[in-house]
Parts: structure tokens; C-alpha cells; sequence
């Protein structure tokens, strides 16, 4: 049983603002928990604060319902995975598996059979007489992740393990790093500011934002049903297309119009109809992502909504799908397209937008119309 609650935790530094404000979350016995957010959001903060690198300003940190903010960091039998693998360059790839069981007083057998068992389990048995500076950094990153295996903890902690390996490696390891717990069968917390990591990893994800939880739920929730604008727009790649306006109409019909008129969309046979009604004459964000724009309409027309004729600015070709970038009213679109869609840049298209796919928030508010 490893199961870690936060309870209303903050951070604050001396003489500064909270920059962990009132987070709760609950990590359940085996879960794969991603904290993600941009840069400075407070993730890393909240992951030492678990280990007990960091103390915690307010609140409550519990491990298996025992209390342990003011344990040592020692003593929490939890194990950290850092970003810079943090090996000594000195000890081969063994003895840095060991050392930590060495100053437990672990028997020589004990230690052989925990280091042999996880350099199994990370394939780096060949590895075992290197030293680091022999080992590319994707090598490393197993050695730091089976020292951490070996002490046999309660709880892991990833702080960007990921960060320093070439794009290919990271999806390599992020293979590997789904196929070591289900092995282990641990409770895991990472820490990444990719969301396209966060959202192959983890169970569950915590969304952050200046120190605060803007959403904690499965990836297919916060991508299908994000909560508010700000994850609406992390949550994606590439990110949700966004324009503003106000819902106008009357009580028969009822319709979107964009601030400058451009965008018109009929909503009264939507299936946003009912939820949008008590906002007509009020402003929303109008959220439609990228892959719910077509060069022509698909299925019922009714629910499509044909955006007037535009320019392409940019055009990427990725193979099996095409990134086309225009601009409406201002703010930079894109559409995910087919690989064989026929668009070029400079070239006039219309899109069609899939209204039934699109997301509605409060303009003053910034939270999802549900």
C-alpha cells in the first residue's frame, strides 16, 4: 500500500508570494500521476516537497494516512529521480546502484541480488562495469532510474528524467517507463512540462498554473472535457484554435457570432443549445481544435459550420497529415488535415468546422459552459 494525499499544501519563501498556493490531490496505491505545466507553474516545488527536499509552508502531506512533513527526507522511504541523473562519476555503474544499500548496512549478497534484479528488469546487465562517462545520457537515465529500483521504495518521484535525451530516445524511454511500472506495480509521480508526455504516462494528470491545480483528472477528460480555457489550450498539440464573441439569438433560435463578425454559426439544433441559452448576449470563447477542421464537410452538413474563404499562411507536411496555419480575426488558426489534402500556401480554402466537437467557454470566467 502506497498511497500519498496532499491536503491544502502550500510553499511560500521568506518575505515572498505563495508560489504553491492550496493544492489537494490524491495519488492512489499504484497510480502513475503526471504534474504538468508550463515553466515556473510549481510542479518541481511540489514534487520536492514530497520527497522533503523542500519544506511545506501550510498543509498536510500524508503517506498511507501517517502524517510526514517533518520527516526526513531519509525516513519517507520514498526514491528521487532527478533530470541530471545526479551519478558519481567516479563509481562504475554498479557501485552507484549500490551505494545507497551500502549505507543501509545491507549484506553483500542482499545488495548483488537488488542491483542484479534491476539492471535485469532496465537491460543495462552489460552496463554494470562502466562508469558514467562511458554511457550515453539514455544509458544514464536507466542507471538513476534502477538506483532508485534497488532501495525498493514506497513511492517513486520523476523530476523530468526525460529532458535531456534527443526526441527519439524520450519515446523510447517513455515506452520503457509504462512497461517498468506495470512491473513493479509502484506508485508513481512525474513531473514534465511536455504535455504529450503527460498524457502517454500518466493515469491521472494534475494540471498546474501558478501554483495552482487548474485540473486533476484522466488524459481523455482533460483533452475530451477540459475544465477551463487555460487546459483547453495546454492540453493538445497543436493547441486548441480559440476566437472570441457573444452568443446572440432568441429563445427559438440561438447562434455564435465572432467579435468581428466573420464567424457565424448557427447553434439551434447544436447539442450546445440548451447550455449556451442563459449566456445570448453575453461573451464566450469559442474552442475548436485542429483536428476538427475539414476542407469539406463530413456526415450531417448541419452540424458543420463553413468558415468564409481563406489564406494559408504556412503549410507543414508530416506524412500521414498536413498542419495548414491561417488567421481569423487576428489569432493564428490551424487545422489538422489529411495527408493528401490538397492545400497550399497563398491559396484561398474554406474549412468546416465540426460545431458538434467544439468547446464553449465564459469569457470573464474562463470556465468551461458544461
Amino acid at each position: 500500500m502506497a498511497e500519498v494525499v496532499l491536503r491544502h499544501i502550500a510553499k511560500a519563501y521568506a518575505g515572498g508570494p505563495r508560489v504553491i498556493k492550496d493544492v489537494s490531490i490524491d495519488v492512489q496505491d499504484r497510480e502513475f500521476v503526471v504534474l504538468v505545466g508550463p515553466s515556473g507553474c510549481g510542479k518541481s516545488t511540489l514534487l520536492r516537497m514530497i520527497a522533503g527536499l523542500e519544506e511545506i509552508t501550510d498543509g498536510d502531506l500524508l503517506l498511507d494516512g501517517q502524517r510526514i512533513n517533518d520527516l526526513a527526507p531519509k525516513d519517507r522511504d520514498i526514491a528521487m529521480v532527478f533530470q541530471n541523473y545526479a551519478l558519481y562519476p567516479h563509481m562504475n555503474v554498479y557501485d552507484n546502484m549500490a551505494f545507497g544499500l551500502k549505507l543501509r548496512n545491507m549484506s553483500d549478497y542482499d545488495i548483488r541480488e537488488r542491483v542484479t534484479r534491476a539492471a535485469k528488469i532496465l537491460e543495462i546487465e552489460n552496463l554494470l562495469d562502466r562508469k558514467p562517462k562511458d554511457m550515453s545520457g539514455g544509458q544514464r537515465q536507466r542507471v538513476a532510474i534502477g538506483r532508485a529500483i534497488v532501495r525498493n521504495p514506497k513511492v517513486f518521484l520523476f523530476d523530468e528524467p526525460l529532458s535531456n535525451l534527443d526526441a527519439k530516445l524520450r519515446g523510447q524511454t517513455r515506452i520503457e517507463l509504462q512497461k517498468l511500472h506495470r512491473e513493479l506495480k509502484a506508485t508513481m509521480i512525474y513531473v514534465t512540462h511536455d504535455q504529450v508526455e503527460a498524457m502517454t504516462l500518466g493515469d491521472r494528470i494534475v494540471v498546474l498554473r501558478n501554483g495552482d491545480v487548474m485540473q486533476y483528472d484522466t488524459p481523455l477528460e482533460l483533452y475530451n472535457h477540459p475544465a477551463n480555457l487555460f487546459v483547453a489550450g495546454f492540453i493538445g498539440t497543436p493547441p486548441m484554435n480559440f476566437v472570441w464573441g457573444q452568443i446572440t439569438g432568441t429563445d427559438k433560435t440561438i447562434g455564435f457570432e465572432s467579435t468581428r463578425g466573420s464567424v457565424r454559426i448557427d447553434l439551434s439544433t447544436s447539442t450546445h443549445r440548451d447550455v449556451l441559452k442563459p449566456y445570448q448576449n453575453r461573451e464566450v470563447i469559442l474552442g475548436i481544435r485542429a483536428e476538427h477542421m475539414r476542407e469539406r464537410p463530413i456526415g450531417a452538413q448541419r452540424l458543420y459550420c463553413a468558415q468564409p474563404t481563406l489564406s494559408i499562411d504556412a503549410v507543414e507536411h508530416m506524412g500521414s497529415e498536413i498542419l495548414a496555419y491561417f488567421m481569423v480575426e487576428g489569432r493564428r488558426f490551424v487545422a489538422k488535415l489529411t495527408g493528401d489534402a490538397s492545400v497550399r500556401f497563398g491559396e484561398p480554402v474554406t474549412f468546416f468546422w465540426d460545431i458538434g466537437k467544439a468547446h464553449f467557454f465564459d469569457a470573464q470566467t474562463e470556465q468551461a459552459i458544461r
